[in-house]
């Protein structure tokens, strides 16, 4: 059984570092004066920050990941229009789409997906994500209730798959209503996009259960982890279906265990206070997913070492970056081994991520890939090229 691994594109800019949060590559940092001039570096015209992520998205690629994950925030890039891009840059490199179902219609989200399919051999997958309410809810113009957009999000997939089928396609439900709609030949021939679902609350464990091929969560403390993968696969399991589970995470990853931790005390030292504020407050959205990893953190924090939940786990990654809150740090063979610890409780995949994207794919790549082993205590990757 192979290990699918992904790395992540970073359309929304990065820091040079996990030591500073100090905007140096790309142009959607608030404050940074790459927003007047949008090149790499601040030089006009010339290399720009697109030409960037296509050189990561090749880095990964040589480096022996799968493909990438494209993340959708009001602060990035569209990844639809980006996934197009990457796709003339690379050769096998595959595009995971997040997308937030009621945002597009199904039809249409169909067309687009089985076009992209036939324009690149198959390279696209779904990141399906439903939202967590809130004010970031509303940026999108989505005032849905929690488990409403869960009924949204299975509707949606239902007529996804179903108009996918070609022929003639009808539906009637809640949300959406569709009446002899199907994808015509040749794009009704393409490959169904394989499905990774995020989501962890129950309503969004029932949509998984139906229509995910794979149950994508952020890492948390690893019996946590154990129970969900468990509880997911119990109800796909209920309805005659097999599902596969799938880690998102972060990792500082050196040759020694002391050069990594050096590198997030560094980063944890140039913290302000109001992103230490904003870390240990409430988000006000109603994302169980996002409560779990609050959950996982002290109180008060004076120390980096304060965030350390598990032996090479560190519950502080968002301070150095945003994003997911818990992380792996250790050396290449610490990292590695937690990823095969990971793979013992149930994953069969990861999407990785360290700063800066572009260096850290090779070293990743290079230096704690090789050393992942998987089940059967051999190198499993899928390889990508």
């Amino acid at each position: 059984m192979t290990i699918d691994i992904f790395w992540r594109i970073p359309t929304h800019g990065e820091p040079s570092s996990h030591r500073s949060r100090a905007p140096h590559r790309g142009d959607w940092f608030p404050g940074n004066d790459n927003l007047r001039n949008p090149s790499v570096g601040g030089r006009s015209g010339g290399f720009s920050y697109i030409d960037y992520i296509a050189e990561i998205a090749h880095a990964a690629e040589i480096s022996g990941f799968q493909g990438g994950l494209i993340p959708s925030f009001p602060m990035t890039d569209e990844p639809w229009v980006i996934s197009s891009l990457l796709a003339r840059e690379t050769s096998t490199f595959r595009f995971m789409i997040p997308f937030q179902p009621g945002f597009l219609n199904p039809v249409v989200a169909a067309r687009m997906t089985a076009s992209l399919q036939r324009a690149t051999g198959g390279r696209a997958l779904y990141n399906v994500i439903t939202g967590g309410g809130g004010p970031a809810q509303l940026w999108w113009g989505d005032s849905a209730g929690h488990d409403d957009r869960y009924t949204r999000t299975t509707e949606f997939l239902d007529i996804v798959r179903g108009v996918w089928r070609g022929g003639s396609f009808s539906y009637q439900g809640k949300f959406y209503q569709v009446e002899d709609a199907g994808l015509a030949h040749p794009l009704s021939s393409q490959e169904f996009p394989e499905i990774y679902f995020s989501g962890s609350s129950d309503a969004a464990l029932a949509s998984a259960s139906k229509h995910a091929d794979y149950y994508l969560t952020w890492l948390e403390p690893f019996e946590q982890l154990r129970e969900k993968f468990a509880k997911v696969k119990e109800k796909t399991d209920k309805l005659g279906r097999k599902i596969k589970c799938a880690v998102r995470v972060d990792i500082v990853a050196r040759a020694t265990e002391e050069e990594a931790w050096a590198e997030v005390a560094k980063g944890f030292a140039n913290t302000d206070k109001a992103t230490l504020d904003a870390f240990l407050g409430v988000d006000g959205s109603d994302s169980v997913g996002a409560a779990r990893q609050r959950g996982n953190r002290p109180t008060t924090v004076n120390s980096y070492k304060d965030l350390i939940v598990e032996p090479n786990i560190w519950s502080g990654f968002n301070l150095l970056r945003g994003g997911q809150t818990q992380g792996i740090v250790g050396s290449y063979e610490q990292v590695a081994q937690r990823l095969d610890d990971l793979v013992q409780l149930g994953a069969d995949a990861f999407i990785l991520a360290s700063t800066p994207h572009l260096e850290e794919a090779y070293r990743v790549g290079e230096e704690v890939l090789p050393l992942v082993r998987g089940r059967a205590g051999q190198q499993l990757l899928r390889a990508v090229g």
